[in-house]
């Protein structure tokens, strides 16, 4: 590290010598955000829900944020809600649609709970059955009773790094299969 500031300092020196000035570029401009629109209007009564669900993504990564869609936009993601359980369909990473499911909200579970976790779905997190509450993507595994709705570490580190760069994925379907559990 030292002898690669003598070679700058010499290499400047020189520079100035010649009427030249040396110029740095700095440190690298981390990368803005990936956007992701999402459309909520068919969220029915679960769109406020749907807006907690995105806002708690935001708190906790930094390479996407999830925006509600404007007028004249085309959403990457659509919400709406049914009488079946939550589920998510993918097309790609970042894209897809999702359903709030009103028989896991009538059996107890979190509606913020689920918002986060299908959002999850969509960046790129597969279910993981651990039980443990601490992990969003536990899904229903984790008791009736768990109102955690924000991923651990390791899930927004996943997600940073599947939006670190252009990364395409194939489409998915987490659907509703065997024991109840958040899709």
């Amino acid at each position: 590290m030292l002898l690669r500031r003598i070679a700058a300092a010499l290499c400047a020196t020189a520079l100035a010598a010649a009427g030249l000035q040396a110029t740095s570029a700095g440190p690298a401009a981390a990368a803005a955000p990936r956007v992701l629109y999402y459309d909520a209007s068919q969220a029915q009564e679960f769109r406020s829900v749907v807006d907690q669900g995105a806002q708690i993504w935001n708190s906790r990564v930094t390479n996407v944020r999830l925006v509600p869609v404007s007028s004249g936009q085309t959403p990457n993601i659509r919400v709406y809600a049914d009488n079946g359980w939550p589920r998510t369909y993918t097309t790609s990473l970042g894209n897809g649609r999702w359903y709030m499911g009103r028989e896991a909200v009538n059996d107890g579970y979190s509606q913020p709970r689920i918002a986060a976790h299908e959002f999850g779905h969509i960046l790129g997190l597969p279910d993981r059955r651990t039980g443990l509450c601490a992990d969003l993507m536990s899904g229903s595994s984790a008791p009736v009773s768990c109102t955690n709705a924000y991923p651990n570490t390791r899930e927004a580190s996943t997600v940073n790094s599947n939006f670190a760069s252009v990364a395409a994925t194939a489409p998915q379907v987490y659907v509703w299969a065997g024991q109840p559990a958040l899709q």
